[in-house]
């Protein structure tokens, strides 16, 4: 900024006014997705967005190449002040007028006759729209990654443990038997479920804006063919190569109409954010329960220092699926708001547009930092059998009550066995005896099983149902390691 632009920002700004440093969103702090969402990285995207239109007006014939070229050079963020930037769009209602002041002065000091060119018949939305879908991108493109690589892990995971059986549990408690791999398949799905998702969004869902005013370009055809007094019958194809040409210069998609006031490509990305972190608190919310300490079946991957308590010595927290469930918490919230935006007046808006920077900002940030999270979790996380096994028994195999029911039901009537068994195990529980013992007594089960009959119906591991074979067709269907290959 120059000393006037300075001089006219307020000099009133609290002490140690800076930069968001993460300091109160932890699981993006220091993330792959924090570096290309932040303030210079936002600048940077929009500065790009103007060095690309340049460029593509300067394919289709209305800027000179060497003005394009000059444009580009000086469109670094690193020369302008965001935090002066940011205190003049004050006056503005968006960060774009007092870029576009800066670049055009950035250009000049190069080339004054380059500078005429700069944000050639553009408006603000265009710029920050397009910039905005550069930093979508770029922040996917992260996350797609990692939900792979998270999701490969798994897959290695649901192998090892395709056949090691732990309790299911339904609202809260010891339903039937199911096997570890297949909730590490399930927890795959979920993240391949995302990614897919992601891959949608990026394969066409990320589109330039490019409108003018109220979108109708006539500021990029007038300038394209000045003194025709409006009449664009001659530039019939101008405004197609030139959004094509903008769409190649950036690496974005062409949209069918300009958007300014047609949000669905914001609905659509905060939407897919929204189901990737839900995916990912999935698993984490799963990996805290199962690390609670009476339970024990997993823990997360130990580094010295992580997870201490400001009081406990003794704790280890997992904070890693803390942090996860953290964003997962907060993404939908936001997207729900970039959701209403829809709803906008007119052809641009006073205050909807605005208020969908920052929900997108933190909905890319936290979903990116969820995923770069997911990573080390499940790459390291610890899975304990014994431990499984140990909780499974905990109720005396009345985990596998359903089992026998099955079992006596067409010999003594569905109903009667289903009694049967709720009686016995309700005995169970009440003496602290052994349910094959409770069983092996009753007459009505002794006429139709015998005592080496009932011990086998009552070991949870012969009773997990097609647990392990879905696991391989899961991981067949999705080019995963069968079984055969992981042992």
């Amino acid at each position: 900024m120059t000393a006037d632009d300075r001089a006219s920002v307020p000099d009133a700004e609290p002490a140690g006014c800076g930069p968001d440093s993460g300091l109160l969103s932890p699981v993006r702090a220091g993330t792959p997705a924090e570096a290309v969402t932040s303030d210079l990285a936002w600048l940077q995207a929009m500065l790009d967005a103007e060095a690309a239109l340049a460029r593509a007006q300067a394919k289709v014939g209305s800027v000179p190449a060497e003005a394009a070229a000059v444009i580009s050079r000086a469109a670094r963020a690193e020369r302008l002040d965001v935090r002066a930037l940011a205190l003049v769009a004050r006056e503005t209602a968006n960060p774009v007028v007092g870029l576009v002041r800066e670049l055009t002065r950035l250009v000049a000091a190069e080339s004054p006759e380059a500078a005429e060119f700069v944000h050639h018949g553009s408006t603000s939305q265009d710029v920050f729209d397009t910039g905005a879908m550069l930093v979508a991108d770029r922040t996917l493109r992260l996350i797609r990654a990692d939900l792979e690589r998270a999701a490969e892990a798994l897959a290695d995971l649901a192998a090892r443990h395709r056949d090691t059986v732990m309790a299911g549990r339904t609202l809260a408690l010891h339903a039937v038997p199911t096997t570890f791999g297949l909730k590490a398949a399930g927890w795959r799905r979920l993240l391949l479920d995302a990614r897919d998702r992601v891959a949608a969004v990026l394969g066409g869902g990320l589109p330039v804006s490019l409108g003018g005013a109220a979108g109708t370009l006539a500021g990029y055809l007038e300038f394209a063919a000045p003194g025709e007094g409006g009449s664009y019958d001659g530039y019939g194809d101008y405004a197609d190569r030139l959004l094509d040409a903008y769409a190649a210069e950036t690496g974005l998609a062409r949209p069918p109409l300009p958007w300014h006031a047609l949000r669905t490509p914001m609905a659509d990305l905060a939407a897919a954010l929204a189901f990737v972190t839900g995916a990912l608190g999935k698993i984490a919310v799963d990996v805290q329960s199962l690390t609670r300490t009476e339970v024990g079946e997993v823990s997360e991957p130990a580094v010295e220092g992580r997870g201490a308590s400001s009081a406990m010595p003794h704790k280890r927290n997992p904070v890693l699926a803390t942090l996860i469930r953290s964003a997962a918490l907060q993404v939908p919230v936001l997207a729900a708001g970039v959701t209403q935006c829809l709803v906008c007046e007119d052809e641009r808006s006073a205050g909807v547009w605005h208020a969908e920077w920052q929900l997108l900002r933190e909905c890319l940030r936290l979903a990116g930092g969820a995923a770069h999270t997911a990573v080390e979790l499940v790459e390291g996380l610890v899975v304990r059998p014994e431990r499984m096994r140990e909780n499974l028994m905990l109720t005396g195999s009345q985990v596998v009550s359903e089992r026998v029911s099955a079992v006596l039901a067409p010999r003594i009537g569905k109903a009667e066995a289903k009694e049967l068994l709720t009686r016995a195990s309700a005995e169970a529980d009440r003496t602290g005896g052994s349910l094959a013992d409770i069983l092996g007594a009753l007459p009505k089960v002794k006429r139709h099983l015998t005592d080496a009959q009932i011990v086998r119906l009552l070991d949870p591991a012969g009773y997990t149902g097609a647990a392990p074979a879905l696991v391989d067709q899961e991981l067949a269907r999705a080019g995963g390691v069968p079984h055969a290959q992981a042992q």
